[in-house]
């Protein structure tokens, strides 16, 4: 991802040296495929250089001191990174929106009945996400003790421990135990308050001194025992009130409520304070607020509901069996977000001391291997979309889980992150639970990890065993079925990555080209032509420039001579039909030398008969030109399409065209996406021609234009061969 950007932004420097520098950019626009700059002097321009960079198809020069360079599908991205130089903001050129800011448009739009229900999720989430390194990182260490202890060669739970696996277990407390100060960090940047004072209120409660305080011997500190517990409770008088004494580590509910009230308060002082003295004032009375308010009232009521709950949960077990092993696993999900699952450990090890067996663990670990089987199913998505960083996520989250029995990346990495997870991962978990109830239970006489390591701790292991399985396939194959992201989400992500793919590709055709390899698509790109914008759907250009290549070197199948050489479809391929009636003729009998060149994939030109344009494939609309002269359609089975409606149509502004979709909206063939008055266009003075490519013709075995012919929409056009 690094390289990717800083590819970006060295392109985006020498592009802008090559146009005589920010002091000669009057203006800088982009369609989705080329930068359109307007500019003081075109004299200026260094043609020659531009030409010559890796990221750059061609150059169009233009009257009035326009110019255009074409970059392909990833002209946004470098569009974002020209006007995000120090020298273009010094000069005024306005700042686009960040990716950040991009996303959370996304999400806004995609919003479900609840605001306030999404709103707790996404808080919950990005305080999490950001920590997924080191949770990962954490686990794997654990995973890693884990097998050890299986194979008998440590004892992972002794409390004599050598100094080395002393040492081992701070590697990894370090991070669950200072957890809640992280937690706190990023929940106050969310809330767009100082994060470092949402850290230090945490801290202040985890400190040594403080601490020190639980051992008893502090004069005005007393200690009882909770007897169900086994657990030590101390009360500690404060100023002359009694404060509730806690171990914070590991708690997360506690500084998701404090950071909540905390940025009430910090944005409060906010509106008091002159901003001159804010730095001083505003902190600090934040934190002389907060920390009490924490440690007498937030801290406490978070562990009260905590040890609540656990005393609940033994109730129902001894008195509902059935409901509990039902319970548990679908409780979980909601409990670990909030941290408030911890106090359930000590319920587990209170349970084997004084019954010599466990009943939580066994219906828990169907609450586990059902989010290792959502995990599972996001993986397999990755894989088959060729998504390499989800795909990286998802297989350190399984192996973490799978081999030390932490949910933590899976949850806070992938499932806190997509809404759809979470329904499908419950039904898994209520399938576990009912095995585990209706087969009488699970117990252990250990405190383990419920991982595949562990699997022999458990008794009875066959009931156990069914009971993950189950668990873990459901919550699999329904994540799998029906995907993790929303037709929409799915759309935009196919569409980044066929744009990072198609860089790729465009790196190593140029570095192919200089090798002495030619494939003549650059000076085609370059060939003067009238204005235009091209529609796309992810990288269509840089996807075609790669199509090109495969073309000149003779890739089987695609008609390049433009003979309409298409024969009978078969059940593997995609047929993509005409979108309009009229006359079908081939990309060399084309005016725009672009479409001609086959630089924006294989396909056909249409002369058409009438204005109604239609959908050529079932798929999803990724792109829908506000102008209304171009559409790009992901069709199922993953060939791209792209609707052009007549030559330079895109200077009529969408006069005369009257569009009937929006973008990221399922369509099936013969679906109405426009009616263009084709009169208006002719009056302008633009052909008429509408243009069906497939712009990622390079990824299939052939792409085969149908022939020459008269055509009514939905006639076989294109046949796409796997």
């Amino acid at each position: 991802m690094n390289t990717t950007s800083d590819r970006s932004t060295s392109i985006a420097e020498d592009i802008l040296r090559g146009v005589g520098g920010p002091e000669n950019v009057e203006s800088l626009t982009h369609c989705a495929t080329r930068l359109r700059f307007q500019l003081h002097d075109g004299e200026k321009v260094d043609r020659e250089g531009l030409d010559a960079l890796s990221g750059v198809m061609g150059t169009v020069p233009q009257s009035g001191d326009r110019f255009q360079i074409v970059i392909g599908g990833a002209v946004a991205g470098v569009h974002s990174q020209i006007m995000n130089l120090p020298a273009m903001a010094d000069d005024g050129a306005p700042r686009p929106q960040t990716d950040a800011e991009v996303k959370a448009a996304i999400r806004a739009k995609s919003r479900g009945r609840f605001a306030w229900l999404d709103s707790f999720f996404e808080y919950l989430s990005d305080s999490f996400r950001p920590l997924m390194g080191v949770l990962l990182g954490a686990s794997l260490i654990i995973a890693i003790a884990s097998v050890l202890d299986a194979l008998g060669m440590v004892d992972f739970r002794a409390e004599d421990k050598s100094a080395t696996w002393v040492f081992v277990d701070a590697m990894w407390r370090s991070v669950l135990y200072f957890l809640p100060i992280m937690v706190a960090f990023n929940a106050a940047r969310k809330l767009q308050i100082d994060g470092w004072v949402g850290a230090a209120v945490m801290a202040a409660v985890m400190t040594p001194d403080y601490i020190g305080l639980l051992d008893g011997s502090t004069p005005g500190v007393t200690c009882t025992t909770n007897e169900l517990l086994g657990t030590e409770q101390c009360i500690a008088q404060v100023f002359g009130l009694p404060m509730q004494l806690n171990d914070y580590g590991g708690q997360v509910f506690v500084p998701l409520l404090m950071v909540a009230l905390l940025a009430l308060v910090y944005k409060g002082l906010q509106k008091v304070f002159p901003a001159n003295v804010q730095l001083v004032f505003v902190p600090f009375l934040a934190m002389l607020v907060m920390i009490p308010v924490t440690a007498f009232l937030i801290g406490p009521l978070g562990i009260w509901a905590g040890n609540g709950l656990g005393s609940g949960l033994a109730w129902l077990n001894g008195n509902a069996p059935l409901v509990f092993a039902i319970l548990i696993p679908l409780l979980y999900p909601f409990l670990v977000p909030l941290g408030l699952h911890w106090p359930l450990n000590a319920l587990m090890l209170q349970n084997i001391n004084a019954l010599g067996y466990d009943f939580i663990q066994g219906p828990m670990g169907a609450w586990n291997f059902a989010c290792f089987g959502a995990t599972a199913g996001v993986l397999l998505l990755s894989i088959r979309h060729r998504e390499a960083e989800m795909r990286q996520t998802a297989t350190g989250a399984l192996a973490a889980g799978l081999f030390g029995g932490i949910s933590e990346p899976s949850l806070y990495g992938i499932h806190l992150r997509f809404k759809r997870i979470y329904p499908r991962m419950l039904v898994g978990c209520l399938a576990g639970g009912l095995v585990v109830g209706l087969l009488g239970g699970v117990d252990t006489s250990v405190f383990a990890f419920t991982s595949l390591l562990t699997i022999p701790v458990f008794d009875p292991m066959l009931t156990y065993v069914i009971a993950i399985v189950v668990a873990f396939v459901i919550a699999m194959v329904l994540v799998f079925v029906s995907d993790y992201r929303t037709p929409e989400q799915r759309a935009e992500a196919n569409a980044a990555r066929d744009a990072a793919e198609a860089a790729t590709a465009e790196t190593v055709a140029a570095e192919t080209a200089a090798a002495g390899t030619a494939t003549g698509e650059t000076a085609a790109a370059a060939a003067p032509a009238e204005e235009r914008e091209l529609a796309t759907v992810g990288a269509p250009a840089a996807a075609g420039d790669a199509a090109e290549t495969a073309d000149a070197a003779g890739a089987p199948g695609v008609d390049r001579a433009g003979t309409g050489a298409a024969s009978t479809p078969g059940a593997d391929d995609i047929v993509i039909a005409s979108p309009v009636a009229g006359r079908l003729v081939q990309l060399d009998d084309v005016s725009d030398p672009v479409f001609a060149s086959r630089a924006l994939g294989q396909g056909v030109g249409i002369v058409p008969a009438d204005g109604r344009i239609l959908a050529p494939a079932d798929g999803v609309l990724a792109t829908v030109a506000k102008t209304g002269h171009a559409f790009g359609l992901l069709a199922d089975g993953g060939a791209e399409v792209l609707v052009h409606v007549g030559i330079d149509t895109v200077k009529m502004d969408g006069e005369g065209f009257d569009v009937r979709v929006e973008q990221g909206q399922s369509v099936r063939r013969g679906d109405l996406l426009a009616v263009v008055d084709l009169d208006a266009v002719r009056a302008a003075g633009y052909e008429t021609v509408t243009l069906l490519t497939v712009p990622n013709t390079a990824t299939f075995a052939a792409v085969e234009p149908a022939p020459s012919a008269e055509v009514v929409g939905g006639d076989t056009a294109v046949v796409v061969r796997r």
